[in-house]
Formats: C-alpha cells, sequence, structure tokens
C-alpha cells in the first residue's frame, strides 16, 4: 500500500512539475552563457569567431565578420525551438561573397545609390557600382565583408556583444574616417540592436541596416513565407523606376497591392507586383513610444503561431520578399527557394544622398549617427491559451484515473 501511494505521489508531483514548467515557459532567466570557437582566417592572419548569446528560450549564434546573425531559435506555441533566420552551416560563404546578405550588417550605406555616385559639399564621390550601374549595400566590399572587433558584456538578465569596426577615408569611395558600432542584446523574449556611427574628419552619409531574412516557420521547414501574415505601420512608400532607384515621389499605399496598413498575407497580392515586394515604407510618424521607438511591422505564422514585432528609430523599412533566392546549401541542408525569406530592413530612404526632399542621411564630424531595432518574440496568445486549457483537461482526467 506504502509502494501504490508513493507511486501515486510521484505521478502526481511529475505532473505538477511539467505543469508548472510550462506555466513558466518563456518567463525571464537570469543566466546567460557566451561561448565562440575558431573558423577561418581571413587574409592579414585575424580570425572570425562565432558567439552564442543565450537567454531563457532565446539562443542565437553571431560572427564578428560582417556583424552577421547566423542563427536565433525561437520556441513556437508547444514550446518547440526552431531557427528562424535563413544562412549557412559555415562562415565560408560568408566570405567569399556567395551570401545574399543573409544576417549582415550592411553599410556604409545600405540600399542603393543611383549612378554609384554622389555630390557633399562641391565634391562629387564616385563609389563602386555593384548593382547595374548603382551602388547597393556599401559596395563591393561593404560592412558585411569586413572583419569587425568583438567585446563581450553581460549583465543582469541580459547578454550582450559589442562589434565596432573603423571604415577609412576613401573605403569604398565614401569620404571621411568613421568608427562604427552595433551591440546586440539578447533579453527576456527580444533582441535589441544599437547601431552607432562617429564621423571623425569629413561629412559622410550613413544607413546602417540589418538584412537578416526571417522565417517564422523554421529556416529549414520547407515551408514558404507567403502565408505568413503581415502588418506594417506604414500609409506611404517610396515608388521607384525599373532600377529600384526611388524617383523622389512619396506616394500612398492605399488602393494598391503595397497596403498592409491591415493585417494580410505576403501571397495575397504578390503576383499583382512584378517582381514580389522590394519596396520602401516611410513609416508612420505619429506618436513614437519610449526611447523613440516606433513599431514598423509585425509578421505572423499561422502553423507555429510564431508572432515578431519590430520597433525602431529609423523613418523607413525595406520590405523584401527574397524574390530571386535560390540556395541549395543551406544550414542542415535547407534548400532556399523564391520567397523563403522575408526582411524587414530599418533605414533611412535608399538614395537619400541624392534626394534633397528625402531625410537627411550626413553626418558631420563629431555628430553620432544612431538607429535602433528591436525585435519581439512571442506566439499568438490565443492558441497558447487553447494549448493550456487542453493540458489542463488532460491533468484532470489523469486525476480522474489516478484516484479510480
Amino acid at each position: 500500500m506504502l509502494f501504490v501511494d508513493m507511486r501515486i505521489l510521484s505521478i502526481i508531483f511529475s505532473i505538477a512539475l511539467v505543469a508548472s514548467l510550462w506555466v513558466l515557459q518563456g518567463e525571464s532567466l537570469s543566466k546567460y552563457e557566451f561561448a565562440r570557437k575558431e573558423e577561418l582566417s581571413t587574409r592579414d592572419g585575424n580570425t572570425p569567431m562565432v558567439f552564442e548569446l543565450h537567454n531563457g528560450d532565446l539562443h542565437m549564434k553571431v560572427t564578428n565578420w560582417g556583424a552577421t546573425i547566423l542563427s536565433l531559435s525561437i520556441p513556437d506555441v508547444k514550446g518547440k525551438l526552431a531557427d528562424v533566420v535563413l544562412g549557412f552551416d559555415t562562415l565560408t560563404p560568408y566570405m567569399n561573397g556567395s551570401s545574399p546578405y543573409f544576417g549582415a550588417l550592411v553599410g556604409r550605406v545600405a540600399n542603393r545609390i543611383k549612378n554609384a555616385q554622389f555630390t557633399l559639399n562641391g565634391t562629387t564621390y564616385h563609389l563602386p557600382a555593384n548593382d547595374g550601374n548603382n551602388t547597393i549595400h556599401g559596395g563591393i566590399r561593404g560592412f558585411d565583408k569586413v572583419l569587425w572587433t568583438a567585446k563581450e558584456k553581460k549583465w543582469g538578465n541580459f547578454s550582450s556583444i559589442r562589434f565596432t569596426y573603423h571604415s577609412y577615408d576613401g573605403e569604398q569611395g565614401f569620404p571621411g574616417d568613421l568608427d562604427v558600432s552595433a551591440t546586440y542584446t539578447l533579453g527576456h523574449n527580444k533582441l535589441r540592436l544599437d547601431m552607432e556611427a562617429v564621423a571623425r574628419n569629413k561629412p559622410t552619409p550613413v544607413n546602417l541596416v540589418q538584412h537578416t531574412y526571417w522565417n517564422l516557420a523554421g529556416q529549414n521547414s520547407g515551408r514558404d513565407i507567403l502565408g505568413h501574415s503581415v502588418k506594417i505601420w506604414a500609409s506611404h512608400y517610396t515608388p521607384t523606376d525599373k532600377a529600384l532607384i526611388p524617383t523622389g515621389q512619396i506616394l500612398p499605399v492605399k488602393g494598391t497591392p503595397l497596403d498592409f496598413t491591415r493585417e494580410a498575407t505576403v501571397g495575397s497580392r504578390i503576383n499583382e507586383l512584378p517582381a514580389g515586394y522590394d519596396h520602401n515604407y516611410v513609416l508612420d510618424s505619429g506618436k513614437k513610444f519610449k526611447n523613440g521607438l516606433r513599431p514598423a511591422a509585425r509578421v505572423k505564422e499561422e502553423h507555429s503561431k510564431r508572432m515578431l514585432e519590430v520597433w525602431t528609430t529609423a523613418p523607413g523599412m525595406q520590405f523584401y520578399t527574397s524574390n530571386t533566392l535560390n540556395i541549395s546549401g543551406g544550414k542542415g541542408g535547407a534548400v532556399y527557394k523564391e520567397h523563403f525569406g522575408l526582411c524587414l530592413e530599418t533605414q533611412d530612404f535608399p538614395n537619400a544622398v541624392n534626394q534633397p526632399n528625402f531625410p537627411s542621411e550626413i553626418v558631420y564630424p563629431g555628430q553620432v549617427y544612431k538607429h535602433t531595432m528591436v525585435f519581439k518574440f512571442s506566439v499568438d496568445k490565443k492558441k497558447q491559451l487553447d494549448l493550456f486549457f487542453q493540458r489542463l483537461i488532460g491533468l484532470e482526467k489523469l486525476k480522474d484515473f489516478i484516484q479510480f
């Protein structure tokens, strides 16, 4: 009899433990850790490193090559973890230029500059053309293709890493020395990125962008992002010519396939566009929230019930749906096809350096350029509550069985 009682008590204790762990799932944990391993060496003998950041259910790998996010694992509604960013298993594709900016921090000036040139204070600067006749993402060797210096930080409930890079005067044709930093901080169910740049001796354009490709179903799920639901806090956009250079106009999204002011799936109207989404949205300039952040976008995935919110201090956001993606050697052998990832690149407007009516992206000596992004991760609350009650019903049935 004692044996039976002890067995029942053991079962009840195990059930209570599982239930309590499930209820506490997603709560902030104070534990954090850093791990790193050596990979390839650059031509000057320096070694790129891979750093791991952990906080509760969030697990991220980053590298000082291009200040790049390599992986980010988050739970679905059932607590199952999946890596939701596209990428590669090794650093080789990132370093040899075959990566389509997966997870990279791009600059000195992200997005496009018309005719690979601009004039500033009477001087015309010529840049390398790497997108037809235009420059994209900082040139042939932008900030995504250089080695940054890494410094680990850890305090309280957060794990953080700071990357710094010195861009020299004339690098990729841009004027002036520029000191750049990017700090990734993994908090409770969110990732924060703080980007800063200080011009040392000449005015220069600066537009730093995080270029992660997201797939909330999981990077190796085999699902595309056409079923992802998206809401974008933008009533206007900047139309472009055939080379995706903004015309200088700012037009309303209402009545166009670009209207995501109400939540809609990516695939619901993508066929109305000649080449998918690759557009700069003018984020609504209504009331800003704490620390100057404003909502930019929210994404939901139907099967996993994962949700992603993007908050930013930037005036614009490039919404890109990987329209020409075709990679057979992704992480774990994953195949990435057209529309298998989406990018939410908050930014200054493309070609702003040549458009006087766009917000200026010129940073003068002594000024500090700042751009903050916050990625918040969650699951569908209603679905999570339904699952919770299903589990409670299961526990009640087990309780009745034990009593019987």
